[in-house]
């Protein structure tokens, strides 16, 4: 008897420790579990010229390179997983992801249900339309069937904007989707950020017949995110200033045509 009780003791220890072990792990914080893990899942859609695949078939941009870079620094890997931008934030507080690194814009509502890092670009919404449509729609979109990413600043935009009052607006499942859908003449006038525009439209491009339609809306802001009340934010924060002081950031916007936008901390 005094042999199974003791056995039975034991047992019950174990998997005491078990339970203590496995709420430890749940209680983990985020900067420890990403260490842990020795990776930091970055979620991104395809964007140029912050992530994209250039002609050699290499996984390249900005964001791409900013973000390996801050990784390094960090110790850990980064690993790259395309995203649908419209559940990023249920993917993000999942752990599917641990951050969402692709050019999205800072806003009230995603600050206070994610915690964002330090802005480092600079954005604003742009119209893109086929050449032969640029001076009709300079002068108004009444009539036009407007397209934009779901769940991004574009759609919010588009969807609140006195200037989209009279079109037909539709939200699309990427930016990337949006300007297929113009060039293709499915739809008239694709709602996009800036950055993607500048690097995506015009001679030289993928699309040489579509041009930008700038109506000077409001500037925005780029942020990394991560979950809310995440410890990484704050040493993200601080190698981004690093990375600006020691002009590593500098050297690699210059690289993709962004030193006119990056916001100097």
């Amino acid at each position: 008897m005094k042999l199974k009780k003791l056995f039975a003791v034991a047992i019950a220890a174990v998997m005491s420790l078990s339970i203590v072990g496995c709420g430890e792990k749940a209680d983990k914080d985020d900067l420890t579990y990403i260490k842990d893990n020795g990776k930091m899942v970055i979620g991104y859609t395809v964007m140029n010229p912050l992530n994209y695949t250039d002609e050699n078939g290499d996984f390249v941009g900005f964001e791409t390179e900013f973000a390996k870079e801050v990784c390094k620094r960090l110790g850990v890997e980064a690993e790259f997983v395309e995203i649908n931008w419209d559940t990023k934030e249920t993917e993000l507080n999942s752990k599917n992801i641990d951050c969402i690194w692709n050019g999205m814009t800072i806003t009230p509502e995603r600050a206070e249900n994610m915690s964002i890092s330090t802005p480092y670009l600079e954005n604003r919404q742009v119209l893109v339309v086929r050449a032969e449509d640029a001076e009709k729609f300079e002068a108004s979109l009444e009539g036009a069937s407007v397209i934009a990413e779901q769940g991004s600043a574009g759609e919010e935009l588009m969807n609140s904007a006195d200037a989209f009052k009279g079109a037909t607006c539709t939200p699309v499942a990427s930016q990337a989707t949006a300007l297929m859908d113009v060039a293709a003449g499915t739809s008239d006038v694709a709602v996009i950020d800036y950055v993607m525009a500048g690097g995506s439209v015009g001679e030289g491009t993928d699309y040489k017949n579509l041009v930008i339609v700038d109506k000077n809306f409001e500037s925005e802001e780029y942020g990394i995110a991560f979950r809310k009340g995440s410890n990484v934010t704050a040493e993200v924060n601080k190698i981004i200033t690093e990375m600006m002081q020691d002009g590593n950031l500098i050297v690699i916007a210059d690289k993709y045509g962004l030193t006119n936008i990056l916001i100097a901390k």
